[in-house]
């Protein structure tokens, strides 16, 4: 795919907050004809940029190839600070609280090494944080899922 301009990543973020958004909403709010928002996520999904049903990101669309997870061992009084940080940083996508070794685990991208160094330096000068471990993503072989889940609960595996 092409690099995307200002309208599909308008488009994309309008997707984020609101998943259920309807295309007549969608073009109203970006200020476009009603066809061309609806040829914008058709060309999207057709990419690969919008996956599973339309509301998922392919992040290598948006130039960031580069994925990791990050286990952080923090001062924990400076737990909700160093929680509170890391929320500002853009390209941690996820935080959690863990047990076992380490005490946050972050999963975090990157444009390519380059900038996973400037990310990964961002989290370590934030106050609280000792020290962190980093494992690169190499293939997702399996995306985040709920369906199997959902099947299994309702009993149509």
């Amino acid at each position: 795919m092409s690099k995307l301009d200002s309208l599909d990543l308008k488009l994309l973020l309008e997707l984020i907050r609101d998943p259920r958004a309807q295309i007549g909403e969608l073009s109203e709010l970006l200020g476009v004809a009603r066809n061309t928002a609806q040829a914008r996520i058709r060309r999207l999904l057709r990419a690969g940029a919008l996956r599973h049903g339309g509301r998922e990101l392919d992040l290598a669309t948006l130039e960031y190839d580069v994925a990791a997870f990050v286990t952080l061992e923090v001062v924990h009084r400076e737990l909700d600070g160093v929680i509170s940080s890391l929320r500002t940083l853009a390209q941690v996508l996820e935080v959690h609280e863990i047990s076992g070794r380490g005490d946050v685990w972050c999963r975090v991208v990157a444009s390519d090494t380059h900038n996973l160094q400037t990310v990964l330096r961002a989290i370590l000068r934030i106050k609280g944080v000792i020290r962190s471990e980093t494992v690169l993503v190499l293939h997702e072989h399996i995306p985040y899922r709920t369906e199997p889940l959902l099947r299994k609960l309702t009993g149509t595996h």
